[in-house]
């Protein structure tokens, strides 16, 4: 299968390049603030135009004089993307005057041998839409689309000419839609390493300053012939902690982005765990009822001797709630089990989505209950009289009985275990209802 044709759109830092993004995706994709310097890494979705697929990447703003370290990343990372691309799409500010700096971008972006669509962003009316000519005279431009990204102004001008030399699409098969892997945890744990290592390459911005990720970035990668979405989220903690608004709409974002995915990975730092925080953001990823698995990040730092098995029941102990979830220690510094988690990610999911017949279902009902009486929450005994499975992802049982009860927690958590161990519900949070029948 041919792989898509990769879009980058590059430009100065709040030229309008986010909203650009997500107006072309046709969703809201990538984080929008009125501060410079929202975007950090480059954010990637698959887009579609005329019929045809491609993906679609935001980068940070290009910074020619960036001094500081992490703005010589984020340029870097920028440059990078545009040296990928198929296409670039080369965004300006109308509202302000062109500087020298960014006509020599230009320059240098043609250099690439790619096609590259200059954008003139945030016009909003016809008088300002005649300014194109200045641009056309300045650069020698072979198209220029002046658009206002917010206001949807020419848009559709825009879209045309950049399907006109997108590639016509593969007939040879419809692309599977990737497995969206969400790598979620608090800050610094290495969430961005670790994407970078099953990337292959340095795709994001790692940096020992907590927070240096501020929005979701997605990250293609093909596992085994299956298409991998890695979504490295905003570092997560209470948002009267982030150091400004930017980091807060990032972690704000990083909790919206649970609902998103299809799996879960929790990333913990094995020098110290699990937190308060992992506990918490464990928490969510349990009530998201989606599937989940733990990576205890920075192996390699943990000394000669010690027992996984050790480590592994510290942490069920005080993370007990999801001790149904694989657990995989890994190091992103040395690879070490980094590869586990996408094949781990993919035998959850279909863990999550699996079905048992109702006919099954009912003789391990009979079998369980012949040994262990069901109790209310009051201690009271109720009847079973069948059961069946409402749905997947996470899987959802019925339980008809003789009333209507709560049960007991301890009878409801060896309920559900037994259950795992006779279906193979690794991986996954599983939700049981008690009806009256």
């Amino acid at each position: 299968m041919r792989p898509l044709p990769v879009v980058a759109i590059l430009g100065f830092p709040n030229v309008g390049k986010s909203t650009l993004f997500n107006r072309l995706l046709g969703k809201k994709k990538a984080l929008v603030h009125s501060l410079p310097g929202m975007t950090r890494d480059a954010v990637s979705a698959v887009g579609v135009l005329g019929g045809k697929r491609f993906i679609l990447t935001d980068t940070g703003g290009l910074e020619p004089d960036a001094g500081a370290a992490l703005g010589a990343a984020v340029t870097e990372r920028a440059w990078a993307a545009a040296r990928k691309a198929d296409i670039v799409l080369f965004v300006l500010d109308a509202k302000r005057e062109m500087n020298a700096a960014e006509e020599e971008l230009y320059a240098s972006l043609r250099k690439l041998g790619r096609p590259v669509l200059v954008v003139l962003n945030k016009i909003d009316s016809g008088t300002q839409e005649a300014r194109a000519g200045e641009y056309f005279n300045r650069l020698r431009a072979a198209e220029i689309h002046p658009i206002s990204a917010e206001h949807l102004r020419n848009l559709e001008d825009l879209e045309a000419g950049l399907v006109r030399l997108l590639p016509a699409p593969d007939a040879s098969a419809e692309p599977a839609a990737p497995l969206r892997l969400a790598i979620i945890g608090r800050t610094n744990v290495g969430k961005s390493s670790l994407v970078n290592r099953l990337a292959g390459e340095e795709r994001l911005i790692v940096s020992p300053a907590p927070g240096t990720t501020r929005d979701s970035t997605d990250t293609f990668v093909v596992r085994a012939g299956k298409l991998f979405c890695l979504v490295d989220t905003a570092g997560m903690r209470r948002l009267n902690r982030a150091r400004d608004e930017r980091e807060q709409a990032g972690i704000i974002k990083a909790k919206k982005d649970i609902g998103r995915a299809d799996v879960l990975c929790v990333v913990m730092d094995a020098r110290e765990f699990p937190t308060r925080q992992d506990a918490t953001i464990a928490y969510l990823a349990d009530q998201s009822g989606k599937p989940l698995l733990l990576a205890l990040n920075k192996w390699d730092l943990i000394p000669q001797g010690e027992s996984a098995q050790t480590l592994k029941n510290v942490i069920f102990d005080r993370l007990s709630f999801v001790s149904y979830a694989p657990l995989l220690f890994v190091s992103a510094l040395t690879g070490k089990g980094v590869v586990k988690i996408l094949d781990t990610a993919e035998e959850v999911y279909k863990s999550g989505s699996h079905r048992v017949e109702t006919p099954r279902l009912n003789k391990f009902l009979e079998e369980f209950t012949a040994e262990r009486q069901p109790l209310t929450r009051a201690k009271r005994e109720i009847k079973f009289r069948y059961m069946t499975q409402k749905g997947v992802l996470p899987p959802t049982f019925i339980v008809f009985a003789n009333r209507s009860a709560a049960l007991l927690p301890s009878y409801e958590r060896y309920f559900i275990q037994a259950l795992r161990g006779r279906f193979g519900f690794r991986g996954t949070p599983v939700r049981l209802l008690i009806r009256e029948s």
